[in-house]
């Protein structure tokens, strides 16, 4: 709101001595319209029962009113002659209410145009308590010494400011503008960063203390991280946690709410572009553009749609429980073995299936010493081997000579490091079962859209094997049974149909879903297999799958059938990931799920840019044709 000048003309003359220099009084204007937000809160204040006159935000204004009109007392403030005295800064003070009032400030100071915008202060927006009615007392937010909890709420609890400017990274009240959240989510996506190396960096650009701590950085990541999956989960309305409370925490409950151990990438079902989604193509669409396919066959009504999708398993494990028919998370990920489950089994010998106690404090076998000797030459076996180490082990091999000095051998016939481990009471060495160190997951399998768009993922845990892949694709379309696609590529996909077939003749998959191999993989499938080369073919050319080949024209005037997916997503995606592996396999699996939901995030939202900057998008035109408003020709 505007001031107008009289108004202005009699601020002046009321409050400023006539004797006072321009710098001055310009200077101690400022300072009053940014002191405006301190009078606000001072206000709300003063509206709960049994307040005093003078709050400490009213004491706080006072004494930065006096800093006003003598800011020589500040450091590094140069000023010609003394300040005029303190009591201008009472009697403005004793007056603040009509003040800003006859000046017109009454709104958020951000809406008048003569004040300087103040800077922002760290403190919540709201007033009453999200949690609890103005019924039972505790509406609101100030802090009471004595009061009664219901039991209902005995352990705090909060919902987290998705709007927030500021982000509290530790306890003693550091905080980060929600810039740097930005910058950290950029280095994410464009560099694989982690939250050890951002801080470095962010100390090093900054290049001044206090240096900003791998804790910091990591509670950075996981507040905001938190507030960026819930909303696009859709879950701001039922998501809150307890209050005051560390960073695995906050990474447990969201895992909680958006997927465990896999998930949904949100908005990936509605994606829809014209690399992954194209229009129904019919043989008579083929033969009408130049293919030789054989005989001509029409189709009439709605044309409708077809997608495919991609998926591929990568070697990016976490750590597990040691006993090998469990998949639960280790309570210790730094030299632990086993999880809450099975952690009376420390105290066990770790050859599987003796069951006798350890031989003293720390060990791993009981007293028997073929278990003491089978265990020391399994840590001989998995020991690091440094440069000289493995020279040591040549030589061995080759009877003590050197390399240059060996007999010529065949090939396969020289010295190997594949040193096996010793058999144990009649058991070979790479059957014994035994807990001497965490397991592992095998891989983390995921599924995109032709357009490297991510739907989802999950885990295999011993091995990729076609019940697991099954199970997996089952999970990510169990809730969207009408977003299925038209064809699913993956490198084992003859053996999967073969699985499905088997298991279920009848299943959902084999009416709604070709699975096909992909591209690379398919040049190495065996010829003789009929099911693959029938089912499985990803680029058919007698016209079986119209959906899955294109015609092209080259610069010849020749026309050629090629490919119309893009096959090798799955690959493409993988490789990016893989600068992301050596960072997951050394956090736990809370953290390493949160991190593979906000890695999937992030990508999608990279593909969906490359929509919108491109054009590629699903026009209102292709949806004419889709429900057959608008005839069309061959292609979309």
């Amino acid at each position: 709101m505007a001031v107008s000048v009289y108004n202005f003309i009699v601020f002046l003359q009321v409050f400023f001595p006539g004797g006072l220099s321009l710098q001055r009084t310009l200077y101690a204007i400022a300072i009053v319209a940014s002191l405006y937000p301190l009078f606000k809160l001072h206000a709300n204040q003063r509206r709960e029962p049994r307040q005093p006159l003078a709050t400490g935000w009213y004491r706080s204004i006072g004494f930065l009113m006096k800093g006003a009109f003598h800011p020589e007392r500040q450091e590094r403030q140069v000023w010609l002659a003394d300040g005029p005295g303190d009591e201008y800064a009472e009697r403005m003070c004793d007056d603040l209410e009509q003040l800003y009032d006859f000046l017109g400030v009454t709104g958020s100071p951000d809406d008048t145009d003569f004040f300087p915008r103040p800077r922002p202060i760290l403190v919540t927006s709201h007033l009453t308590c999200i949690f609890c009615s103005s019924s039972n007392g505790l509406h609101t937010l100030r802090r009471r010494r004595k009061v009664q909890i219901p039991a209902t709420r005995k352990n705090r609890l909060q919902k987290p400011e998705y709007d927030a400017k500021f982000i509290r990274v530790s306890k003693h009240g550091v905080w980060m503008d929600r810039r740097i959240a930005i910058a950290q989510e950029n280095a994410i996506l464009n560099f694989r960063s982690g939250w050890s190396n951002f801080a470095q960096w962010l100390s090093d650009t900054i290049a001044e203390k206090p240096r900003v701590t791998i804790r910091q950085s990591q509670r950075l990541y996981f507040e905001h991280f938190s507030r960026r999956l819930i909303v696009a989960h859709d879950l701001t309305s039922t998501f809150y946690f307890p209050s005051n409370t560390s960073s695995q925490v906050i990474a447990e409950e969201v895992r909680k709410h958006i997927g465990t151990n896999g998930g949904i990438v949100p908005g990936a079902m509605m994606h829809g572009c014209m690399d992954c989604t194209h229009l129904k193509r019919y043989k008579s669409d083929l033969l009408a553009t130049g293919a030789a396919l054989g005989d001509r066959i029409d189709a009439d009504g709605r044309r409708g749609y077809s997608r495919l999708a991609v998926t591929d398993g990568k070697t990016i494990d976490h750590k597990i429980c040691a006993v090998t028919i469990c998949k639960g998370d280790l309570v210790n990920y730094k030299n632990g073995r086993f999880c809450e489950e099975h952690l009376d089994m420390h105290d066990i010998c770790g050859i599987i299936p003796c069951g006798r106690p350890i031989h003293s404090p720390g060990a791993l076998t009981c007293d028997d010493q073929a278990h003491k000797d089978w265990h020391s030459q399994y840590l001989d076996r998995f020991s690091r081997l440094s440069f000289p180490g493995v020279q040591r082990v040549i030589r061995k091999q080759l009877g003590g000579q050197s390399r240059f000095n060996a007999p010529q051998t065949e090939p396969g016939d020289g010295p190997s490091l594949r040193p096996t481990l010793p058999p144990l009471n009649g058991v070979p060495g790479a059957e014994i079962s035994h807990t001497f160190r965490a397991r592992t997951t095998y891989c983390l399998q995921t599924i995109q859209w032709a357009c490297e768009c991510p739907i989802g993922w999950g885990k295999c845990y011993t091995s990729e094997s076609s019940s697991q892949v099954l199970g997996f694709i089952n999970r990510v379309w169990e809730n969207h049974a009408y977003s299925k696609p038209s064809f699913i590529a993956y490198d084992d996909a003859c053996n999967l149909l073969r699985h499905i077939v088997t298991q279920d003749p009848h299943s959902h998959w084999i009416r709604t879903t070709k699975f096909i191999v992909d591209s690379w993989h398919y040049i190495g499938h065996r010829a003789t297999d009929v099911l693959c080369c029938l089912w499985c073919n990803p680029a058919p050319t007698n016209g079986s799958q119209p959906d899955l080949v294109t015609v092209e024209v080259d610069d010849s005037g020749r026309t050629h059938t090629t490919r119309a997916f893009n096959t090798e997503t799955a690959e493409q995606l993988n490789a990016w990931m893989g600068g992301f592996e050596a960072q997951l396999r050394q956090i736990s699996a809370t953290n390493y799920d949160f991190c593979v939901h906000v890695i999937m995030l992030l990508y999608k939202e990279k593909v969906d840019r490359r929509v919108i900057e491109k054009d590629t998008g699903l026009s209102d035109e292709f949806w004419d044709v889709v429900e057959g408003i608008t005839p069309t020709g061959t292609d979309e």
